[in-house]
């Protein structure tokens, strides 16, 4: 294309309409291009601004980047692609304080799919990979996340915050389990007591949950909803804008029915669904169900995570958040479930026409 000097002008050009590999838009569209500079000795650097820390497969894009400006300027003299993230996210919740991009429900059609151990799994993750994360138990009737995460002895603090106007008010102080704030009906509970709420005291309960909770800014909020198609998802729709759900489902044809369900049921309250989830896969409950309904429901598949022991153990051990730090055969199951997440998550913000598109924040 160009045998003379190389502008930074006509690299910009040539790259903005690379096409990025995991959202399928080109890197202009996307607003990723941070700079390009072009060395005397006709060198190129190239920064791109990915929307998540959690980008999988990033080498594809350097791959592209190379292709294109090989292809169109022969005289480069080597290329160099570096990487920044900023989350990308719509502030949801602001009519009640919250500074949180993007909160995601994380629900189920069923009781016992691992719905809780994913949820968890999917903060400390995202956590792992440097984003400010918040995970939320709105299982008011078995709150089962203090256990999982090893924090079930603490007790969250009440803050005194004074507003804008001198008006003193009081806040819940999130508990912190291994740089990721929570927030549970386990930790006001007595280890054995159980709740028996109508709709009225759940909504009210989970309202607070979000409005009275000191969250600060977070990137990601994963709500851990209660299993079923009961009212929290409402109470949810209709308090804060949610990124949208993921759906947990065991492979075996019993689950997924109830899968469906749940899935329906999001949509009926303009929740988007992320995608699904296979959890527990292998010989006891099969494998690959979970995906072959995503793909005839049109959902994206976030991953399968295979049934092993040390899931269950570190679980019981409460010490979940090791699963995606340490190795272990789990791990990369885990974390490309959260990377899928975080990349629907940023398809959901461009393929929103109410939303903003997906510019630097």
């Amino acid at each position: 294309m160009n045998e003379g000097t190389i502008t930074e002008a006509q690299v910009l050009e040539i790259l903005n309409a690379v096409t990025d590999p995991e959202i399928g838009r080109s890197l202009g569209d996307l607003k990723m291009l941070r700079r390009a500079t072009v060395a005397d000795g006709g060198s190129v650097e190239v920064e791109i601004v990915l929307p998540t820390p959690a980008y999988p497969n990033r080498g594809r894009i350097t791959e592209a980047v190379e292709l294109a400006l090989s292809a169109n300027f022969p005289q480069i003299d080597g290329i160099t692609v570096s990487f920044s993230s900023v989350v990308k996210g719509k502030s949801a919740g602001e009519s009640i304080g919250l500074r949180v991009k993007n909160i995601v429900a994380v629900g189920s059609g069923k009781g016992g799919v691992g719905k809780s151990t994913v949820a968890a799994c999917l903060a400390f993750g995202l956590q792992s990979y440097g984003a400010k994360v918040g995970l939320m138990d709105a299982d008011v009737y078995g709150p089962s996340l203090p256990k999982l995460l090893g924090v079930d002895d603490s007790k969250p603090a009440a803050l005194e915050q004074k507003t804008a106007t001198g008006e003193t008010i009081t806040r819940i102080e999130p508990v912190m389990a291994d740089g990721v704030k929570v927030i549970s009906m386990g930790f006001f509970l007595e280890p054995e007591k159980a709740v028996v709420w109508r709709g009225p005291l759940l909504h009210r309960a989970i309202t607070q949950f979000l409005k009275d909770t000191d969250w600060g800014e977070l990137d990601y909020l994963f709500i851990d909803m209660p299993p079923g198609t009961g009212d929290v998802s409402l109470t949810l729709s209709q308090s804060v804008g949610l990124a949208g759900a993921v759906v947990v489902c065991t492979p075996q044809q019993v689950a997924l029915l109830d899968a469906v369900k749940a899935i329906n049921m999001f949509k009926q309250v303009n929740v988007p669904v992320l995608g699904m989830v296979e959890n527990m896969s292998g010989e006891v409950f099969g494998r690959g169900g979970t995906k072959q309904k995503a793909q005839e429901l049109g959902i994206p598949f976030l991953g399968e995570i295979p049934i092993e022991a040390e899931i269950r153990i570190h679980g019981d051990d409460g010490k979940i958040s090791a699963l995606t730090t340490e190795d272990n055969p789990s791990k990369p199951y885990l974390l490309n479930v959260c990377e899928q997440t975080a990349i629907q998550i940023a398809k959901q913000l461009l393929e929103t026409p109410s939303l903003p598109t997906l510019e630097i924040i």
